[in-house]
């Protein structure tokens, strides 16, 4: 084992990572494939990834949401301008499967890191690329989320009705595009395993975003539907969000008709189930504006954790709006353990959990994010290593 593998066993260890990528889409993808047990070595340059100083907030100086995605992985600082460095970088990819980069369409190519370049001299690498755009019409367009969110249609349909667009309330599009990213490697991984070539693989958000904006997107691509914003309302379901009570907002979530009908009943309004406007999802969109006020007067007779009592014991899902700390909180209350603590003594950080469970080989918590350049020893002596001994 190298001087920087971790003993800790999951389902990617011997899978080394070699992670060009900085500010949110390629880092949450590594840090998925580093809590796997992968291998993973952060290349920064002298200034380091620019999330370290994304902030408030932050913990002992350095942004949380740096911390959020980086841990289980080795940070060494390379200029790659520099020669030495730039060999030190070729040495980092020798000892690779996979090399992860989000640098501007062509803006590797200097270095020798284009994918053309990649292919020819390290014929068995997962190459993987993240652009804002593509490579074509949109390359010198720059990787902002919330530019995606703005150009996808995401903003046009979030929002109230009769108010401006509305971001969404972290850049989801770059934590998507991490999460497909992540799961293209696996799959390039499992391919390459059979075949023994390495391929590219290339992924930009706006792509991320039109595929992960689902029923939307493709009610547009498949029937030409202009999907328009409707508040906390569902295009498709009905009821199916926020509903007033006699204190507080409480969400209720209708999929089909015996939900719809165990509802009214426990509202004490069983006729409602019957009521030709309303005994099927599509005559209940079509008529939304008359049932709403039905619901409402029946919610308003009592609070919300009444009726959330009420409703949990007839199997509807419902659920209170809550605040961020309150959300992991609840999670607690749970048994879901949503925050562990990662690394080890006085360099511990309490960090959300990964969200899979594996039954035999655990997502791993050995190591703290690391500070710029604090592994660059440790990487080095890996190099060192496996020079000695390229197996």
């Amino acid at each position: 084992m190298s001087p920087i593998q971790e003993s800790t066993p999951g389902p990617l260890s011997g899978i080394v990572v070699a992670d060009f990528s900085r500010v949110l889409a390629g880092p949450y993808c590594t840090m998925l494939l580093a809590d796997m047990g992968a291998t993973v070595i952060k290349v920064e340059g002298p200034a380091g990834d620019d999330t370290r100083g994304f902030k408030p907030p932050s913990r002992d100086g350095v942004g949380t949401y740096y911390l959020s995605v980086n841990r289980n992985k080795h940070s060494i600082v390379l200029d790659l301008g520099e020669p030495a460095d730039l060999e030190t970088a070729y040495e980092i990819i020798d000892a690779a499967d996979v090399f992860i980069e989000n640098f501007k369409p062509g803006g590797l190519a200097r270095f020798g890191l284009d994918p053309e370049t990649v292919a020819e001299r390290w014929p068995g690498l997962i190459h993987t690329s993240i652009t804002g755009f593509g490579t074509a019409g949109g390359a010198h367009l720059p990787g902002y989320d919330l530019l995606v969110q703005g150009v996808s249609g995401f903003m046009s349909v979030t929002g109230s009705a009769d108010g401006p667009p509305q971001r969404a309330g972290v850049a989801m599009f770059d934590v998507l595009t991490g999460l497909h990213a992540a799961v293209a490697v696996l799959g390039a991984l499992h391919e390459r395993d059979a075949s023994g070539k390495g391929q590219h693989i290339h992924l930009d958000l706006l792509s991320s975003a039109l595929s992960s904006l689902v029923n939307q997107t493709t009610g547009y691509a498949a029937c030409g539907n202009d999907p328009q914003r409707m508040g906390n309302d569902h295009p498709s379901l009905f009821p199916y969000g926020p509903f007033p009570t006699a204190d507080k907002d409480l969400i209720i979530t209708v999929g089909n008709n015996p939900q719809f009908r165990r509802l009214v009943t426990v509202l004490g309004l069983p006729e409602l189930g019957e009521d030709p406007r309303f005994d099927t999802v599509e005559k209940r969109n079509n008529h939304r504006d008359e049932l709403r006020p039905l619901l409402n007067e029946a919610l308003s007779s009592d609070t919300a954790e009444a009726w959330a009592s009420r409703l949990q014991a007839e199997g509807l899902p419902c659920a209170p709006i809550l605040s961020i700390p309150e959300g992991v909180e609840y999670a607690a209350s749970l048994g879901l353990e949503p925050v562990v603590e990662v690394g080890e003594g006085e360099e511990a950080v309490p960090l959300i959990k990964n969200p899979v469970t594996f039954s035999r080989t655990p997502v791993r918590y050995d190591k703290a994010p690391p500070a710029l350049g604090a592994d660059g020893t440790e990487v080095m002596n890996w190099l060192r290593s496996h020079r000695k001994d390229p197996s």
